[in-house]
């Protein structure tokens, strides 16, 4: 899976999606001190303007891909994508 930076721009309320807590927080020192410091995403503070992460995303997004709409990235990300799978061999494996 390709390592994708995540530059997650702080909205009007100063929230940003969280991939480690997979949900919309606000970018205040508890979210910055309490989770953004000790997690292994973090790659730093997109300029003053948010936070970056980088970790494995398997939508088709750039790289770096920019966020400015944390509602809109955290929907996006609740998609699971399905690769092909070969329905005969899954079926017979579970029919033994």
């Amino acid at each position: 899976m390709r390592q994708i930076r995540h530059i997650n721009l702080a909205d009007e309320n100063n929230r940003v999606y969280c991939c480690l807590r997979n949900k919309i927080v606000k970018l205040d020192e508890e979210q910055k001190k309490g989770f953004c410091a000790s997690c292994r995403m973090y790659a730093g503070d997109a300029g003053g303007q948010g936070v970056e992460c980088v970790w494995g995303d398997m939508r088709p997004v750039s790289d770096p891909y920019v966020v400015n709409n944390p509602g809109a990235e955290l929907l996006s990300n609740q998609k699971k994508q399905i690769g092909n799978t070969d329905y005969l061999s899954t079926c017979a494996a579970f029919a033994g």
